[in-house]
């Protein structure tokens, strides 16, 4: 069986063939990727009309490049995946729209998946692909969660953020230092050239005894100091707050991923997400893990941002276990909104 997936959730346009065996792991056949971020650069974020209609240019030349890719056609693909949410109302509209399109076009049944299942499921398209049981710390530009996973469908919440996001805590931290859109990664390479020590600046809910998390706080802290610098603070200044920010950013999840591993009895953690791509928070965790004798897995660099593989190998994922609302009468509905413990 092969699934072709399609994810458009906000600023990137992924498609993917992924292949289902009769026995043993998906793999992935092909993938396609587009990021707007050149495009939503001059705004500062992501203008959500705008990815919209970028989709809708990228979509179906992405889809016939990675069919090339596979040296396959529309007549080899048995189930079309999408994202159904969470995400952009416009943009995952379009992945929708033509997946379900496509499907009946092809006589072919369409499913709809959970876009945070499909950053936690995709360290299994890795080389080092982990197993049921463990602990997931799934951390991104809009989602900061612990979570117990016992199988594909099996979640439960240990703890989440309560305001900000980490990646948000990152992209407006970068923001304030006048670094360029998407803040996170230019923060943390900004960071290197800094000292962490530089600048004391919180770490909140660190000691709560509780895997919940909070960047508010820690966001405003890093207002106040920019402001202190001044209008005209030195090179050498931005790069000891971007430091000294990621410090503390690393510092929290760290802390509360092993809090949530020792709560749980688990050995196992996977992360996920686009922050999981960050060095500074893979060095800590391969370290912290590496002492309590925990593995540590995650998605190869490039499936740490949104991805039409990662929603394809959900897909797969779930129809191996004979889950999944199939469907074939061309319906379909978005959630901009939506629990994944209600997926």
């Amino acid at each position: 069986m092969r699934v072709l997936g399609f994810e458009s959730s906000c600023d990137e346009t992924g498609v993917a063939l992924v292949e289902v065996p009769e026995q043993g792991a998906p793999r992935l056949l092909a993938q396609g990727l587009h990021s707007q971020i050149s495009m939503h650069q001059a705004y500062g974020g992501v203008v959500p009309e705008l990815a919209s209609r970028d989709h809708i240019r990228r979509v179906i030349p992405l889809t016939r490049e990675v069919l090339a890719g596979a040296q396959l056609g529309l007549a080899d693909v048995d189930v079309i995946a999408y994202t159904q949410g969470p995400g952009l109302a416009g943009a995952l509209l379009v992945g929708a729209g033509v997946a379900v399109a496509l499907a009946a076009a092809l006589g072919k049944p369409s499913l709809g998946v959970h876009h945070l299942e499909g950053h936690l499921l995709s360290p299994f398209l890795s080389t080092d692909a982990p197993e049921f049981p463990f602990v997931a710390l799934l951390v991104s530009g809009g989602h900061t969660q612990l979570m117990r996973v016992d199988d594909v469908g099996s979640y439960e919440i240990l703890g989440e953020t309560i305001d900000d996001a980490a990646g948000e805590a990152f992209d407006k931290s970068a923001k304030l230092l006048g670094l360029p859109y998407p803040g996170g990664p230019h923060l943390a390479k900004l960071a290197l050239q800094g000292d962490p020590k530089a600048f004391e600046l919180p770490r909140p809910l660190l000691h709560s005894g509780k895997p919940d998390f909070s960047f508010a706080g820690l966001k405003t802290a890093v207002l106040t100091q920019v402001k202190r610098l001044g209008e005209s603070p030195t090179e050498q200044q931005r790069a000891d707050l971007a430091a000294a920010t990621q410090a503390a950013i690393v510092e929290v999840l760290v802390k509360k991923s092993l809090l949530a591993l020792k709560t749980s009895g688990l050995k196992r953690l996977v992360v996920a997400g686009g922050v999981g791509a960050n060095s500074a928070l893979r060095e800590q965790l391969n370290s912290a893990c590496a002492k309590r004798g925990v593995r540590v897995h995650y998605p190869e660099l490039s499936l740490c941002t949104d991805n039409g593989a990662m929603i394809a190998m959900a897909a797969a994922m779930r129809l191996q276990r004979g889950m999944g609302q199939l469907r074939r009468d061309g319906s379909f509905e978005v959630r901009p909104r939506w629990d994944l413990a209600a997926a």
